[in-house]
């Protein structure tokens, strides 16, 4: 009788243990998804009060060439263009839709940044930039457009960019893309 006591005491601990570890795991697993989920957030990369407005460049599907980029003396101080979203999925959308998303790119570097052409990867896209010129600490924003009914798209899933030609000479073209499954008319 005693060793049956003994035996369900013994039982009732690794059951404890069990119950436990359980637990802990559970809690270890949403700790991952938790952190995954907030890594795949895009950033807050500045304040509103950090966003410059100027002479707004407006670019449209013309991919000729364009002037020489104005780069910076080499031994001077020097822009740096940062974008933390580079990319954006729609998902599905309309076939007539039109549809909107807003990039902020900023300027991480020690001298101006000159945002000197701006352009489309197709005429279906066009693309708004807050200012031509980012001061050091700053950023503007870039409204991009995608309108899923200018060309027959039903059915495709389609990709746009937008080229942003600026004078950071480690990324003199800072390249942002949408992304969108046009659905059938």
């Amino acid at each position: 009788m005693a060793q049956m006591r003994h035996a369900k005491k013994q039982s009732g601990a690794g059951s404890s243990e069990l119950k436990i570890a359980i637990v802990f795991i559970l809690g270890a697993v949403l700790l991952l998804v938790a952190g995954a989920l907030l890594a795949n957030r895009p950033a807050e990369l500045v304040s509103d009060g950090d966003i410059v407005r100027g002479s707004m460049i407006r670019a449209t599907h013309e991919m000729g060439g364009g002037a020489p980029i104005p780069f910076l003396p080499k031994d001077g101080p020097q822009p740096n263009v940062m974008v933390d979203e580079a990319f954006y999925d729609f998902g599905r959308i309309g076939a007539k839709d039109v549809v909107t998303r807003t990039f902020v790119v900023r300027n991480d570097g020690d001298a101006p940044l000159t945002i000197s052409r701006a352009y489309t990867t197709c005429g279906c896209t066009t693309a708004e930039v807050s200012a031509d010129v980012i001061p050091p600490g700053k950023a503007v924003t870039v409204e991009f457009r995608f309108d899923a009914g200018f060309h027959d798209s039903a059915g495709q899933t389609v990709r746009r960019g937008v080229i942003l030609e600026n004078n950071d000479p480690d990324q003199p073209q800072t390249e942002l893309w949408v992304q969108a499954e046009v659905g059938s008319k």
